[in-house]
C-alpha cells in the first residue's frame, strides 16, 4: 500500500506529464469527496464519488484553454499532502487570458486519496 507522500510524489508527476484523467484512475477512492473554494457553474462546490470527480475534470478541460502548467510538491504532513498548481488558462466564456494559482489538500486513507480540498483567490478564477 502506498503511503500518503508516495500518493503525492505520483499524482505530482502524473500531473505535471498531463495526465489529470490517469491520476484520478490510479490514486483516487471510489467514495472520493472534491471540495472546492467556490461553486463551479452547473457543478457546485462538493462534488462525491470518482464519476463526479471524472465529469468535474472533463467540465474544466473543455471549458478553458490550457497554454501551459506547473505542478510543485508533495508537501506532506501525516496522512496529507498539498500540491501547488499553476495553469496559464483562458475560460472559454470570458476569452480572457489568466493564471492561475492554486493549492490542492489531499487526504490519503488505505492507500487512496480520498478528499482533495482546493484553495485559491476568487478573483482569479471568476
Amino acid at each position: 500500500m502506498m503511503s500518503a507522500m508516495e500518493i503525492g510524489k505520483e499524482l505530482v508527476k502524473l500531473c505535471q506529464q498531463g495526465k489529470n484523467p490517469e491520476a484520478i484512475d490510479k490514486l483516487y477512492s471510489p467514495n472520493i469527496v472534491s471540495v472546492e473554494a467556490a461553486a463551479m457553474p452547473n457543478i457546485g462546490q462538493t462534488q462525491q464519488g470518482i464519476e463526479a470527480i471524472k465529469g468535474k475534470n472533463t467540465w474544466w478541460m473543455e471549458n478553458h484553454e490550457v497554454h501551459g502548467g506547473e505542478v510543485k510538491g508533495p508537501y506532506p504532513n501525516g496522512d496529507q499532502f498539498i500540491a501547488h498548481f499553476t495553469y496559464d488558462v483562458t475560460p472559454k466564456h470570458t476569452g480572457k487570458r489568466m493564471t492561475m494559482d492554486e493549492m490542492g489538500l489531499y487526504t490519503v486513507e488505505n492507500g487512496k486519496i480520498t478528499k482533495e480540498q482546493f484553495f485559491y483567490s476568487m478573483g482569479e478564477c471568476s
